[in-house]
């Protein structure tokens, strides 16, 4: 199998150079490339058509935000996940709307960060009960006063479930193996999902989960 080719954009060249050997440590990823800013991102982008983004927010010139939309709408197919310091909600949501398939603080673990990387490749947006938590109030202040659909939208009691268990942030693989179906079944599971609730990503059906009462919005931890 090919490594999951991986871009690296932060304006800290000591910071890149020490993801760039953690990533290079494991078989399954190349870092193809780095870009100090997001006009520059943008630009390499083109150029090394990468699997995968690791997009910081603050940057001179052209910051994460703005480069995340250009990217989303010239090359939807590329895995943007943001790794930055800023914990505010208000970053947190523009990147998320901006296209964003993860939020990450520098914090982290390599291994959580390895895990990220390798589910983004995969199309998913692994998210965890408190990032879901802060996410829904935004997508049901964006939902306006617009009548109360059903709850379950037409949904089977299996989707519902499926729903439910990415809503806790479980991963595909995690939730076939609490429901005892396949990982390509869950995936499955989760385009119907979408295309019956009229949604684009992973975030804005788990959004949608805790809003309509399909599972408990996460306590905070």
């Amino acid at each position: 199998m090919d490594p999951i080719r991986v871009m690296l954009v932060d304006d800290h060249i000591l910071f890149r150079r020490g993801v760039a050997e953690l990533l290079g440590d494991q078989p399954d990823f190349e870092v193809v490339g780095e870009a100090s800013d997001g006009h520059e991102a943008v630009e390499r982008a083109r150029e090394l058509m990468p699997d995968v983004i690791l997009m910081d927010i603050y940057m001179p010139k052209c910051d994460g935000l703005q480069a995340t939309r250009l990217l989303s709408a010239e090359m939807p197919y590329v895995r943007i996940v943001i790794l930055t310091v800023s914990e505010e909600d208000a970053s947190l949501f523009e990147a998320i709307k901006a296209g964003a398939r993860g939020y990450l603080l520098k914090r982290i673990a390599p291994e959580e960060l390895f895990e990220m990387v390798r589910a983004a490749s995969r199309g998913e947006a692994p998210i965890s009960p408190r990032t879901a938590g802060r996410l829904v109030e935004e997508f049901s202040r964006l939902a306006g006063q617009a009548p109360a659909p059903d709850p379950a939208m037409g949904l089977s009691a299996r989707e519902q479930e499926v729903l439910g268990l990415v809503a806790q942030g479980l991963s595909n693989k995690q939730v076939g193996a609490r429901l005892f179906i396949s990982e390509n079944t869950v995936r499955n599971h989760l385009r119907n999902i979408l295309d019956k609730l009229h949604l684009h990503t992973r975030v804005e059906a788990v959004a949608f989960a805790i809003r309509q009462g399909l599972v408990k919005e996460p306590e905070p931890r």
